[in-house]
């Protein structure tokens, strides 16, 4: 599959499109953190990084053998007010380059879709900080809210496939900054995955998901060769 034959794009948002300084995940790791579980932001990362975030911790959780269900639930909420205090205050960037990127595809006939683990509310309060407007810079946003299944199931990229009427999963191409964004986009059985070392995750761990290429960052999406 050459990058001149894709239909659609599915970018992970942040560390992949937008830079948000880590917000997410640091504030994960607070809010773990605040309930008297010493974890820390690496293993947030390694495990957290990329799925809904209810189910982030759940998985640390038990990672750590805390398999306490009212836990998990408690410090999901507790992170959810957290993170909007964050956010309110927080310096939301694009990340460099990838506005031209985004012109690019969209000149190139090429469906842009964003997609993220996080809730609505989050996504949209980062496009809201970044003034990205749905139809300029994007086609779709699909969230975590808006399917059954989060990553690392396709559920998501076959969502946005049926929204644009995209019949061949080999015509899209997924990027995204964990290794989790790489397994949805194996397993929608993507034509081209892309890991990018500009967010949450170490090249070594993108290489674990194996992903057919690895970029510093999506500015040089197109040198990939055709």
């Amino acid at each position: 599959m050459k990058i001149n034959e894709i239909e659609m794009v599915v970018f992970d948002m942040a560390g992949t499109t937008i830079n948000e300084q880590n917000i997410v995940y640091k504030s994960l790791h607070k809010s773990i953190n605040k309930f008297g579980i010493d974890v820390s932001l690496e293993l947030v990362l390694s495990l957290g990084a990329g799925k809904e975030k209810h189910q982030a911790i759940k998985d640390i959780l038990k990672h750590i053998n805390i398999t306490d269900s009212n836990k998990s639930q408690e410090i999901f909420e507790y992170f959810k007010e957290t993170l909007d205090e964050e956010y309110l205050m927080a310096k939301v960037l694009p990340i460099e380059g990838i506005e031209n990127v985004l012109q690019n595809l969209k000149k190139d006939g090429v469906k842009v879709v964003l997609n993220t683990g996080y809730s609505s509310h989050v996504a949209n309060t980062l496009l809201e900080k970044l003034e990205w407007k749905k139809d300029n810079q994007y086609d779709a946003l699909i969230t975590a809210d808006d399917v059954e299944l989060g990553r690392p199931f396709p559920d998501m990229i076959h969502k946005a496939m049926q929204l644009f009427g995209i019949k061949d999963a080999s015509k899209v191409l997924k990027a995204g900054d964990s290794a989790i964004d790489i397994e949805e986009g194996k397993n929608a059985q993507c034509g081209i995955t892309v890991g990018v070392l500009s967010g949450a995750q170490t090249r070594s761990q993108l290489e674990e998901a194996k992903p057919d290429y690895i970029l510093d960052s999506l500015a040089s999406l197109y040198s990939i060769e055709n």
